[in-house]
């Protein structure tokens, strides 16, 4: 008698009918090794590129790219979760940092091989953010913070050369020249030269370690001490003022003649906010008024604050400049460096 098969016959057939044919999709599998092409950027993926700079987004074009699971930048990878690709084409960052000032190959690759393309992709220009301290003496040391300092050429002061202690991308260590009281700094690097956007230093001084000759404090609504060394900004001195009603200031007096701003640009302060003063105001005035400005507290930290006179209605000369609290509240702050550049 013939023999009927089975429904699991049927389903053993479908099973190894569907198994067969996977493995002749895997053997159609592209194991091909990758190509590399070209580099665009996201904007314009038609136009290819010979050169970008560090931490820039880049589409790198080639074959065979969909198993890509690295991208090698001369040395340094870029991070996983910023590759993204087909067969075709690669979306990837590049990292901050590389090993050369402009010559960094890209090496990609794949489950089936690697490949390289040869291109440039250079260090930024330097740029400068601040000083440690702001202010100095000659032959204090410094440090310049920024970044893309590597293979710094020169640092100057204004015009006066210096020689770099050491450097990193991120910092430059020199000392201040002889003569030198306040002026920008510059730094070059292969890639270019850049000027600070602050100036360093003070021409004039009301207080760093103490009152200058013909400066008196005349502050109002608080309380003040100008010997206090746990919390300083350079040297070793600096000035806790509490204030004791809201609105109350910090006020600066000069003796007789009053101060003419005659060959100054504007005023300096640091300020080192003190609890609760994230966010707050302190507003800048002088006697005789001409304008105001307004300067944001950092709380727990020293902040450098450089005004032009421009800012606060071009004075010809002061009696007085005010540091007022403009919060309303009953809050500490530490000051130092108080000056004109």
């Amino acid at each position: 008698m013939k023999k009927t098969p089975s429904i699991s016959t049927y389903a053993m057939i479908a099973i190894m009918l569907f198994l067969f044919n996977a493995c002749k999709k895997d053997d159609a599998v592209n194991t091909a090794p990758p190509t590399l092409t070209e580099v665009t950027n996201l904007v314009d993926r038609n136009t290819p590129l010979t050169i970008v700079d560090y931490g820039e987004w880049i589409s790198i074009k080639g074959t065979n790219l969909s198993t890509t699971y690295k991208v090698d930048f001369n040395g340094t990878l870029a991070a996983d979760s910023l590759i993204y690709g087909d067969d075709n084409t690669i979306t990837v960052k590049i990292p901050a940092q590389l090993t050369d000032l402009l010559n960094n190959p890209i090496t990609v690759t794949t489950k089936y091989g690697s490949a390289t393309l040869n291109f440039q992709i250079k260090q930024p220009a330097p740029k400068i953010s601040s000083f440690d301290p702001p202010a100095g003496l000659p032959n204090d040391l410094i440090t310049i913070k920024g970044d893309y300092f590597t293979g710094v050429t020169a640092v100057k002061f204004e015009t006066t050369s210096v020689p770099i202690v050491s450097s990193t991308q991120t910092e430059i260590k020199v000392k201040i020249p002889v003569g030198f009281a306040s002026g920008y700094i510059f730094v070059t690097t292969p890639m270019g030269t850049i000027k600070s956007t602050n100036v360093f230093g003070l021409k004039a001084t009301i207080f760093d370690d103490a009152m200058a000759p013909g400066w008196s404090n005349t502050s109002y609504s608080n309380t003040y001490d100008m010997t206090q060394t746990t919390i300083i900004r350079r040297g070793t001195k600096a000035i806790v003022n509490k204030f004791t009603v809201g609105f109350g200031a910090i006020r600066f007096t000069k003796a007789a003649p009053a101060f003419s701003t005659t060959g100054y640009s504007g005023v300096k302060i640091s300020i080192y906010g003190g609890a609760g003063t994230a966010g707050k105001k302190v507003r800048i005035s002088f006697t005789p008024a001409a304008s105001t400005f307004d300067l944001i507290l950092t709380e727990g930290s020293w902040t450098d604050y450089q005004i032009p006179f421009t800012n606060l209605g071009n004075p010809a000369s002061m009696t007085a400049i005010t540091f007022q609290e403009f919060s309303g509240l009953l809050s500490q702050i530490y000051v130092d460096d108080v000056g004109f550049y």
